[in-house]
């Protein structure tokens, strides 16, 4: 391989170039990978909980009829006021796994490839040359600031 002074400008514009394709081409590949095992999870810990939601749910409800029968029989001198009881629980208790499966949701979704991203910021910067930016300070709570006209720079 013949050395760096030896090589013309557009060879090394040729080379910097194969080299960002190359290095786009993996950072799209990572992002792919890392978005599938993420979702992979996410289907399988579904599919696990979702068949253990069904085999709750069957226990449940046999629980729940020995419950309300236990119910009418001690506490009701009637055969359907155990029932409503019952019923009322049941809607309390769907109500509580209808919040704590939104909030699950909501925290798992979307999956985002992070690793991937952090990558291309770190490429960015490097190719750039620049220090990783700050963020400018916002304005103190209470403070205004002065409208801009058009065409003029403060």
């Amino acid at each position: 391989m013949p050395e760096q002074r030896d090589k013309s400008v557009a060879e090394l514009v040729f080379d910097v170039s194969e080299r960002t394709s190359t290095l786009i081409r993996e950072e799209v590949e990572l992002a792919k990978a890392e978005v599938t095992e993420k979702v992979t999870k996410l289907l399988r810990g579904s599919a696990v909980g979702a068949a253990a939601g069904v085999f709750a749910f069957l226990a449940l409800i046999l629980v729940m009829e020995g419950f309300a029968w236990l119910l009418n029989e001690e506490v009701f001198d009637n055969s359907w006021a155990g029932f409503f009881v019952e019923a009322a629980i049941f809607l309390l208790v769907a109500a509580g796994a209808g919040w704590f499966a939104y909030t699950s949701v909501r925290a798992g979704s979307p999956p985002v490839p992070e690793q991937a991203i952090e990558e291309a910021k770190l490429i960015r910067e490097t190719i750039e040359g620049e220090e990783p930016a700050s963020e400018p300070a916002a304005p103190a709570a209470g403070t205004a600031t002065p409208p801009q006209t058009p065409g003029a720079d403060a």
